[in-house]
């Protein structure tokens, strides 16, 4: 969570239009919990918006394209909406629905990163007024992360 691609100037002009966040998990805890986490670790202040879409409209586990519309258009102030997912059909979905190209919000873009420390870092990054490219560029760097 270096911020490194803030502190390079891309911003969104001032963080007045924050990048969305989305958080697609097969649980709905798992996302929500998520969600939690990220929203503690990146501090206090004005942070960006960031909603979980995890598991089905009945509560049980998989992925809803209902669910991950909905949270996408929840977050969407026009700078774009970084999505990032738990496990392999999220992954189907999303890029079913960023084909379809008419049900989530046009910025939308799927970040290949990890969840938690992704999710940590892209809040990071958007509350600070980073851009699409610069959030969807600070999740994926959290594969580097050492925990050794």
């Amino acid at each position: 969570m270096s911020g490194s691609a803030v502190s390079a100037g891309a911003t969104n002009g001032g963080g007045s239009r924050p990048v969305g966040i989305v958080l697609v998990s097969h649980s709905a805890a798992v996302a929500t919990a998520v969600a939690e986490l990220a929203r503690g670790l990146a501090g206090g202040g004005d942070l960006a918006p960031v909603l979980p879409a995890g598991g089905t409209p009945d509560g049980g586990l998989g992925t809803s394209s209902e669910l991950i519309c909905a949270a996408a258009k929840g977050v969407d102030r026009g700078a774009g909406v970084a999505i990032l997912v738990d496990l392999g059909s999220a992954v189907l979905t999303v890029k079913a629905l960023l084909a379809e190209g008419d049900e989530l919000p046009e910025s939308s873009r799927l970040v290949d990163a990890p969840f938690v420390e992704g999710a940590v870092a892209a809040l990071v990054t958007a509350s600070a007024g980073g851009d699409l490219d610069a959030v969807a560029a600070a999740a994926s760097e959290a594969y580097a992360y050492r925990k050794e």
